[in-house]
């Protein structure tokens, strides 16, 4: 049922950004928003949801488990009441002050006339949609303490279809009223705010929450939230801030650029929700039981069987997006508004955001490790480091390569965040079977090596030079990555992948269970 609820809501978001693709392709106004958003949108990952979660559901549970629901449900209501006061005020002097706020971030939209008025108009009405996240974060923790996940998923796919539908019925309305159509997109946002709380609510209240106005500082659970939130969002941090910085530099790169990077990262981030989700709900748990009993042993295998599922879904993943970017964009994006230089120009930054897709996902799977052996500090200071070195990286390269460069930059710095991760954690297991990663990597690379040729020529066979309509697009990507994954299945079999076997053995179990709910 979890499974469903996430990748329904990883469809819709597809869906939602080719139609705001076919609408706004990479104009002006798309710049604006992704800017405009950026800013409540950084806040809301980092503290509302990531950091949140990390500290607020174990306080939760450990509440529940020892003292029953009421004396969860103080804690759940004050911390409620403490991110709603926090988040209001924040977005109330966000709102005031939103002028010279945007022109620090994106001072050069105002060579574009009405383009820094825009943004700042957008980011006022998008502003509230921190507090409302908070809301749904706080209300998502509450119900996977009680065991509830399917809804909790579900939740962002009310975001979705929100932008799906003002989309489409609201942008049409918008310059009667003497607005520009973005705003309808920004409107949209607020809306789907309102429906993730909607959808989760009431299986809240079936539990018996009740709301109560305590708002007690003092409180033991509200000081364990706030002393574990500071470590959890700088460890969380790498990725959200290394993207913020990105598209702050994006905005001195001229009409589109911001869009672009904003496209080409999404699409590049589907394998890493579709598959690297499922590797990483399978592993951690069993690591963190390993941890429990200090079994150091029992880590390294499932550390290291983990590292090995994900090279074999991302090596190739990587390689196929540097083959097959154009014609991928093309068919999803190349749409209405979205012309063909927005394709030429986003499938370069996914190409280049590819190159950093296994250093995304071995992150994803090495930094709750040392959550479970209790070394927070690690992630925290590697994330620093991190940031760091994107911000370098960012400045020389966007000077170098435009933006493309920025994609790049970020690429490098998820690398560098994974080998430092990884180094580290082998340091403190006393290894995590280097040797047989390194067998594995270089099978893998060999596979996806004549993969991706053979996904080359067919993809050069078929898309005809990139013309034809929608029909032939498909049929050419379908036989591209259908060729491609014959090949990887041949290719797999005659290296002797075993993890392919696991890859193939954990997806057939997620299809059945979505089949089944």
């Amino acid at each position: 049922m979890t499974g469903a609820a996430t990748l329904a809501s990883r469809i819709l978001g597809l869906a939602r950004d080719q139609v705001l693709a076919a609408l706004f392709g990479a104009s002006d106004q798309m710049d604006a928003f992704v800017v405009a958003f950026r800013i409540p949108n950084l806040a809301r990952t980092l503290f509302a949801e990531g950091a949140l979660s990390s500290a607020f559901i174990p306080t939760f549970t450990r509440h529940l488990a020892r003292n029953g629901k009421e004396d969860a449900w103080r804690v759940g209501n004050n911390v409620l009441n403490l991110l709603v006061a926090t988040a209001g005020a924040l977005v109330a002097a966000a709102i005031v002050f939103a002028p010279q706020i945007v022109r620090v971030f994106a001072g050069d939209f105002a060579h574009v006339p009405g383009k820094l008025e825009l943004t700042i108009s957008l980011t006022r009405v998008m502003l509230p949609f921190l507090v409302l996240a908070a809301v749904a974060s706080a209300i998502m923790g509450m119900l996977n303490s009680l065991h509830h996940f399917f809804l909790p998923a579900l939740a962002p796919a009310a975001f979705n279809i929100a932008t799906i539908a003002c989309a489409l019925f609201l942008v049409p309305v918008m310059p009667r009223l003497g607005l520009a159509p973005i705003v309808a997109i920004a409107v949209a946002a607020l809306l789907g705010g309102l429906g993730q709380i909607a959808i989760q609510l009431p299986s809240l209240r079936r539990e018996g929450f009740r709301y109560s106005p305590l708002f007690n500082l003092r409180d033991s659970g509200v000081r364990q939230v706030l002393l574990l939130m500071g470590p959890g969002t700088i460890g969380l941090a790498a990725t959200q801030v290394n993207i913020f910085v990105n598209t702050l530099l994006a905005t001195t790169q001229g009409t589109g650029a911001v869009s672009w990077l904003a496209y080409a990262f999404r699409l590049m981030y589907l394998p890493i929700g579709l598959f690297g989700v499922s590797i990483g709900t399978a592993v951690l748990p069993a690591v963190s039981r390993h941890a429990a009993a200090d079994d150091r042993d029992g880590m390294r295998h499932t550390l290291a069987r983990g590292l090995a599922m994900m090279l074999m879904v991302n090596v190739p993943a990587t390689v196929g997006l540097l083959v097959l970017a154009p014609s991928i964009v093309r068919l999803l994006f190349e749409h209405g508004q979205f012309r063909a230089v927005d394709t030429v120009a986003t499938a370069s930054a996914v190409r280049l955001y590819a190159v950093g897709l296994v250093g995304y996902s071995a992150a994803r799977i090495t930094s709750p490790a040392f959550y479970a052996i209790n070394r927070s500090r690690v992630p925290v200071l590697v994330s620093l480091g991190t940031i760091a070195l994107n911000i370098v990286l960012s400045l020389v390269f966007v000077r170098l390569f435009g933006f493309a460069g920025l994609a790049l930059s970020t690429s490098i710095a998820a690398i560098a965040n994974a080998a430092a991760l990884l180094w580290l954690l082998h340091e403190h297991l006393d290894g995590i079977d280097a040797p047989a990663l390194t067998v594995v990597l270089a099978k893998v690379s060999a596979a996806a090596m004549v993969m991706g040729a053979v996904a080359a020529v067919v993809d050069w066979r078929f898309s005809g030079g990139g013309s034809g309509r929608i029909t032939a697009q498909i049929a050419s990507v379908a036989a591209s990555i259908g060729a491609a994954l014959l090949v990887l299945v041949v290719a797999a079999k005659f290296l002797r992948l075993s993890e392919f076997d696991e890859v193939a053995a954990l997806v057939r179990a997620r299809v059945q269970k979505l089949l089944g709910s």
